[in-house]
């Protein structure tokens, strides 16, 4: 526990790296994943990446959001630990309604105060928002800064993610069926972000898988620029094993980084991008 007993939460869907969760106790709540026989699971609790993914050519599933009561009792134990207070960063309002329930819970818990954040973004660049939370909550940045300073943040941070098959994306309307249609068609890969109110939007477009990555790594160089020192981030599953690769080709082309971070994609996100993303989050350093 921190020394000011201040509980950091977060969904799943932030790719929060497990590591850095159990060092500093970050608490996170799992979306859902459906299949249409009807069995539930909890993503990254009974139901793993790989196992998705095998099942893809059988069917894709649905996701669903974290109850209100299955928020409420992780703050409730986070309570019963002995924290004070409480944090939610939460995965882009633009993509999901879990920050908006994450409000809803908050203001149920009298004499249990609790900030929620919109991290706008999704995946590992969400996840350097939470890495954020814990680490300003640990160095002693008051409660009551901690929600304009994360907001702050959480504008300045930034996703690029590039998929092999555009398939997922436009199965599950994130892409629309012009886009789907001619990237299919001509190789043309698109580089998607969040932009500033938190929608899938494309950033940049790139034709083959190949200079998809280089594009990907150029984006995340253009905001790296603007700062002094970054925190980046690279995301893909375990299968497709880009990570040295990736993150020697960062090193080479940004000279500011600060730090490195990796992240698995968790199950409820790669049912919306298939089973073959890169994705790359950028950060300014904050502390």
């Amino acid at each position: 526990m921190n020394s000011q007993k201040i509980a950091i939460v977060t969904d799943s869907g932030t790719d929060t790296p497990p590591a850095f969760a159990a060092e500093h106790d970050v608490r996170i709540v799992p979306l859902g994943v459906n299949y249409s026989d009807g069995t539930h699971y909890q993503a990254g609790v009974d139901i793993t990446t790989d196992q998705i993914i095998a099942r893809f050519d059988e069917e894709i599933p649905h996701t669903s959001l974290p109850s209100p009561e299955l928020i409420r009792q992780t703050f409730e134990r986070a309570q019963a630990d002995g924290y004070e207070r409480g944090v939610f960063v939460s995965i882009s309002s633009g993509l999901s309604a879990t920050n908006q329930t994450a409000h809803l819970v908050a203001g149920e818990l009298p004499g249990f105060p609790i900030v929620v954040i919109d991290s706008k973004s999704i995946g590992v660049a969400a996840g350097l928002v939470v890495m954020a939370a814990a680490r300003m909550v640990e160095a002693g940045v008051p409660f009551d800064e901690l929600e304009a300073r994360l907001t702050a943040l959480s504008a300045e941070t930034h996703v690029f993610f590039c998929v092999k098959d555009l398939k997922w994306l436009h199965e599950g309307g994130r892409i629309d069926s012009f886009t789907y249609r001619v990237g299919s068609v001509l190789n043309v890969k698109p580089i998607i972000w969040c932009d500033a109110e938190g929608y899938y939007r494309t950033y940049k477009k790139a034709r083959g898988w190949e200079r998809a990555l280089a594009q990907e790594i150029r984006c995340v160089k253009e905001f790296a620029a603007r700062s002094e020192h970054v925190i980046v981030a690279i995301a893909c599953t375990e299968a497709d094993a880009y990570f040295d690769e990736l993150e020697a080709r960062l090193r080479e082309e940004i000279p500011n980084i600060a730090e490195v971070v990796r992240s698995g994609i968790s199950p409820a996100l790669i049912v919306h991008t298939g089973p073959e993303l890169v994705g790359m989050g950028v950060q300014p350093t904050y502390l």
